[in-house]
């Protein structure tokens, strides 16, 4: 089933990178991305001046239950209601949490308790935005510039991350955690208006009629067993989880767990993942620029394959240098696999089950993978870095395997 959009009028022919709808909507993305690294910037601070070092670690780990728990649902609501209804309404409720967790660090000092409960906030929010989020640009541009849209998203995470982290430390420096909290507050709320001047393509009737039951359950039940029947997104699926699964545990603890052996020090490990960024970034504007590499299954699946080798060998190399220019490749490899399986998602998707499938990927991505930090710290400190490594490598480079063994999903092509 292919759903048809409505409304042509609303979306331009033009590329998305000159299209001024598609831009609003990306500098709607951006500020809201660049506040929430203030707002993570400004909790760990918080938590930690609050409390001990284990209770600020609580602090910064409740978010992720109610966001695991609740992402399925999330997508539910976002393909129920609209997408941008609901990224709307997601930023206004993080800015007026944010703001009012701000003015009581202003005048008074609660504890940890406010924190824990914006936390918690943040992270039911962030169960219903990322999945609208998701579902957002097949609304806002043509399915022929979706995957140039997903290299400009790409690049703007990557802004974010940049930007945020320096104006997070400046707030805080300035004027403590409740000033950071405010400015995050602020930013985030700069994306409301630019969201509501973004114009829309509409589903047809007919296409909403086909996606949506009686109930939410019977949506969620419908958009698992749409994923499950699609023989494109279901090994896609797969493929990612065994890619993240993979790969998350070495770039985050096992990283840190690496340059302590080797003795480089915060420094080492700040320039490896300074690599590692610079490889994404660059993966990102390749696509921005091209608008669309041919054979997409294949380069996702030869780039994991890759990526998963480089991860294997970051474990092995002499020094802070080489293991820098192994973080750039397996950046470029996993910026490459990351963008190439999004824009596949986001152009092999129906648009009306586009919400339940960003959500069905983010749990996993969000969910699943992250599980594999504390068996990767675990296993670092039974059997070393270098059999973490390559057992990680090898449990990444299953995904590609599944990408090229799997015929529908290797011969995937974005559109034209």
């Amino acid at each position: 089933m292919s759903a048809s959009l409505t409304a042509p009028a609303a979306v331009t022919g033009r590329p998305a990178h000159r299209d001024g709808n598609v831009l609003r909507w990306l500098a709607a993305y951006t500020f809201s991305m660049v506040g929430d690294s203030v707002y993570y910037i400004a909790l760990s601070w918080a938590a930690v001046q609050a409390g001990t070092p284990s209770q600020a670690g609580v602090v910064m780990a409740v978010s992720a239950v109610p966001r695991a728990l609740l992402m399925l649902g999330g997508g539910v609501i976002a393909d129920r209601f609209g997408p941008r209804r609901v990224v709307i309404g997601s930023d206004a409720v993080r800015c007026a949490a944010g703001l009012a967790v701000a003015a009581l660090l202003f005048l008074t000092s609660p504890g940890l308790w406010p924190l824990a409960l914006l936390a918690l906030v943040f992270g039911t929010v962030d169960a219903v935005f990322m999945p609208a989020v998701g579902a957002l640009p097949a609304r806002v541009t043509s399915r022929d510039q979706l995957a140039r849209v997903q290299g400009m998203r790409g690049l703007a995470i990557r802004l974010a991350s940049i930007v945020g982290a320096p104006l997070g430390g400046l707030a805080v420096a300035a004027g403590g955690a409740a000033a950071a909290f405010a400015l995050a507050g602020l930013l985030i709320a700069v994306s409301v208006p630019l969201l509501l001047c973004v114009r829309l393509r509409e589903l047809g009737p007919d296409d909403k009629a086909a996606a949506h039951g009686d109930t939410a359950w019977r949506d969620l039940v419908a958009g698992l067993c749409y994923i499950r029947r699609h023989r494109v997104l279901a090994p896609l699926m797969l493929a990612i989880a065994l890619g993240d699964l993979g790969f998350v545990g070495p770039l985050n603890v096992g990283l840190t767990l690496l340059a302590d052996e080797r003795g480089w020090g915060a420094s080492g490990v700040g320039w490896v993942l300074a690599g590692f960024g610079t490889g994404a970034g660059a993966a990102s504007l390749l696509l921005t620029v091209r608008g669309r590499l041919p054979h997409a299954g294949q380069v996702a699946a030869y780039a994991i394959l890759a990526g998963s080798v480089a991860i294997g060998a970051l474990a092995f190399v002499p020094g802070v240098l080489a293991a820098v220019g192994v973080a750039l490749l397996i950046g470029l490899l996993a910026g490459l696999s990351g963008v190439m399986c999004g824009a596949l998602l986001q152009t092999q998707a129906d648009p009306a089950y586009l919400g339940r499938v960003t959500a069905v990927s983010g749990l996993v991505s969000l969910g699943f993978a992250p599980l594999s930090m504390p068996l990767s710290a675990a296993a670092v400190g039974a059997w070393g870095t270098g059999p973490v490594f390559v057992v990680s490598a090898v449990v990444c480079g299953l995904g590609g395997v599944v990408a090229l063994c799997v015929r529908d999903l290797r011969r995937a092509q974005l559109p034209r």
